[in-house]
């Protein structure tokens, strides 16, 4: 769980696809800022796969790389931004949001965060590690993820969700390994940069893990959310 956390059971709630959507359409919106070529924009190549794999229609996908890319006229601007902080029982958080009204999002943000403890940047952040994170599954059952995360130049591997494995890799490397992970019989789920976490916590009841879950989840029905990555083990 400490790499990523993912709401339990997500993929069967009814507004899960277009929650899904929602993310990915400002991700391309931003990653298009850089251009709209795929060839020459490795991070908007990076989301517009990720984006097909996700069945996004391809009208959807069209408008977000031409309205990042600034070929519509319109004015939306999106910005990342990251909190730091802490779920009930202390475990370390960091949020990454997208908005394009950065004062209501860290309003929000701070509400959200009643039941937790919102930190100033740099207070959880030094217990992560900043990674490149593949998602990738094998496509054959004798595919050996530490061959192939050696031959891609990964830092390291761990097994993922439903059989399929995260590399992590410098931040620099991300690309690079992502495109060498089909060679080694490997098929790209998701390709991003994320915090591992040094030190997850361990051990708690599973009454404060309800409570843990219980605060994530809310954290992340917010539409600003785009991610988080929490120091929890398990």
């Amino acid at each position: 769980m400490g790499a990523q956390w993912k709401v339990k059971h997500k993929e069967a709630a009814s507004n899960a696809k277009g929650k899904i959507f929602g993310k990915l359409v400002k991700e391309i919106t931003i990653a298009a800022r850089n251009g709209a070529d795929t060839a020459t924009n490795a991070h908007l190549r990076l989301v517009v796969e990720q984006a097909k794999k996700a069945s996004m229609p391809k009208e959807t996908l069209d408008r977000a790389i031409k309205k990042g890319a600034g070929l519509l006229g319109e004015t939306v601007q999106y910005h990342r931004v990251t909190y730091e902080g802490f779920a009930p029982h202390q475990v370390p958080l960091i949020v990454e949001c997208v908005t394009d009204n950065i004062n209501r999002t860290v309003a929000e943000i701070r509400v959200a965060f009643r039941k937790g403890q919102l930190g100033a940047s740099g207070s959880v952040a030094w217990d992560f590690n900043h990674v490149g994170m593949i998602e990738a599954s094998p496509e054959t059952p004798d595919a050996d993820p530490e061959m192939a995360a050696i031959e891609a130049g990964a830092q390291d591997f761990e097994p993922g969700e439903d059989g399929a494995t995260l590399f992590l890799t410098d931040p620099t490397d991300l690309d690079s390994v992502q495109k060498a992970l089909p060679e080694q019989g490997f098929t790209v789920l998701s390709a991003k940069l994320g915090y591992q976490p040094k030190n997850p916590v361990s051990g708690l009841s599973d009454e404060q893990m309800a409570e843990v879950e219980a605060f994530l989840e809310g954290l992340d029905n917010h539409d600003d959310v785009q991610d988080m990555f929490v120091g929890l083990a398990g």
